[in-house]
């Protein structure tokens, strides 16, 4: 191993090291599960925007984005990233003091299947039961795609088998989160939005300075063909393009219809003190998600120019195309010790994004096996001292198998969370805006809408999308519609809501 690759390395594990020291600080204070799993509801407003963006960005951000826009171009990874703005703002607009609001009314809720069931007085717990499952079916390799990430990273630097270097970035993943629970894991998402901004930052910068100058790396892209396009795609197999169809264009706005259904996000909504401070945190979150994801897609435009002038190899395939920040990043700690600080910084920000996900992801996954299923579902007692305990363990059984699951390296982070994300938004996202805003909702129009939507992502992905044409769109917009439709047409040919659940529903206004 070369002297950057231990400079790099120490600056890293020092990172990694810090992280699980806040996991021990916060681990006195989780007294019960509510805390655990939800922080008491005392997140700051700054802590609530920055948790819930650098949760919800994952390792998509530094890798999965600018290594779309490396391979095609501007189309996909432009009109992802619009329609993901225009989701992140109305999430905060409709959907944050709401359920603030509603989820303490309804039981004082602390995770997602809870307040399903509570808001529609599911006696039955069939609404808790599927919803539970459901977290617990796309987390799982969602979390496996953070896991995946991180062993990509390490193999990459510093030439170690991707399997121990994905294994021991969980074990530490894990190891804080089980320690100090919400409150540690949203305490380390504000620090590592803070690292991944510097990261974008740093490589933009540097970057620039290598292709040889802004009005280079666009000349290099324009050159492309369909590369600059927002209508076309380009194809780096034939170095063409191929038509950004207008329906293709819609179904990928569509990734901001998942926002609505995202547990992990809503649960700082949930979390936050004071719902009258959500109004400057949905500020702030707005503000950030444009500006990160509009920096990373640059950057996977400046890779093409960096590849050019032969800085990095040129990458041929989505997984490599992935690597792109890890390769800059190992030619900027190449100049000096301040360059090898920030080198290390930006391999820190790939780290703090996945490890912002994997936490929110794991504790959700977490609680709805033991707080959901084993308990409310199954009727399992536990004092709050060993429902501490199951809570902890529930945490690293679905980092196990996550771990499994993201046994193969060439398994692309983009596909899999985009794939995952079609599954909440489909799912939860029209269950979700229709138990806030419709009153004539009811339990059962949630089950089908739920069970629908579910249903026709694998379908859509595996079945229907695969025939070509017009039905080769993103799942996640059919499906969203599918289970809207059936929660709604449901709902209205069964029983209409009790007085209570009306009640309470008109007391949230």
């Amino acid at each position: 191993m070369t002297s950057t690759s231990i400079g790099l390395l120490v600056v890293m594990i020092a990172y990694l090291l810090f992280m699980v020291i806040i996991g021990i600080i916060y681990s006195k204070k989780n007294e019960t599960v509510s805390d655990f799993y939800l922080g008491g509801r005392k997140l700051g407003p700054l802590v609530t925007a920055m948790s819930a963006e650098a949760s919800d960005m994952s390792s998509w951000l530094l890798m999965g984005l600018p290594g779309v826009a490396y391979l095609t171009g501007c189309a996909e990874a432009v009109w992802t990233a619009i329609g993901l703005a225009i989701g992140t703002y109305l999430n905060w607009l409709f959907v944050a003091k709401r359920l603030r609001r509603y989820s303490v009314k309804a039981g004082n809720s602390i995770t997602i299947p809870e307040f399903f069931a509570n808001r529609y007085r599911d006696k039955s717990n069939a609404l808790l039961a599927i919803s539970a499952c459901i977290i617990i079916i796309f987390f799982v390799p969602y979390t496996a795609s953070g896991f995946a990430a991180c062993g990509k990273l390490f193999s990459t630097l510093f030439g170690v088998s991707y399997l121990p270097a994905m294994i021991i970035s969980a074990i530490i993943i894990v190891s804080y989160t089980t320690m100090g629970g919400f409150l540690a894991a949203s305490t380390t998402d504000l620090i590592q939005s803070i690292v991944m901004t510097l990261a974008l930052i740093i490589v933009v910068w540097f970057g620039i300075k290598t292709a040889g100058g802004f009005s280079a790396v666009m000349e290099n892209a324009k050159a492309l063909e369909g590369y600059m396009s927002l209508t076309s795609i380009h194809d780096p197999a034939t170095k063409g393009s191929n038509p950004y169809t207008t329906f293709t264009i819609i179904s990928t706005l569509a990734w901001g219809l998942g926002y609505f259904g995202m547990p992990h996000i809503l649960l700082r909504f949930m979390g936050i003190e004071d719902e009258k401070k959500l109004t400057l945190s949905r500020r702030i979150a707005s503000v950030w998600v444009v500006i990160a994801m509009g920096v990373a897609i640059f950057i996977g435009i400046i890779g093409y120019s960096l590849s050019k002038v032969g800085a990095v190899d040129t990458l041929v395939s989505s997984s490599e195309a992935e690597t792109l920040l890890i390769k800059v990043a190992m030619i900027l700690s190449e100049n000096g010790t301040l360059a090898l600080v920030m080198g290390g910084l930006i391999l820190a920000g790939i780290l703090a994004c996945t490890m912002s996900t994997a936490d929110s992801q794991l504790l959700a996954a977490a609680s709805s096996l033991s707080q959901n299923l084993l308990q409310d579902v199954f009727g399992v007692k536990m004092s709050h001292k060993r429902a501490m305990i199951v809570a902890r363990l529930t945490v690293i059984l679905i980092s196990a198998i996550a771990i499994i699951l993201a046994y193969n390296p060439k398994s692309s982070v983009f596909r899999i969370v985009s794939f995952a994300w079609a599954g909440f938004g489909a799912t939860f996202g029209p269950t979700m805006l229709l138990s806030l805003f419709w009153r004539r909702s009811n339990k059962y129009g949630a089950i089908a809408g739920m069970s629908a939507g579910g249903v026709a992502v694998f379908l859509w992905k595996f079945v229907i999308a695969p025939m070509g044409g017009v039905l080769a769109i993103y799942e996640l917009l059919p499906a969203f519609v599918i289970g809207l439709l059936v929660n709604v047409i449901v709902s209205l040919a069964t029983a209409a809501p009790s007085q209570e659940i009306l009640d309470e529903f008109d007391s949230v206004k």
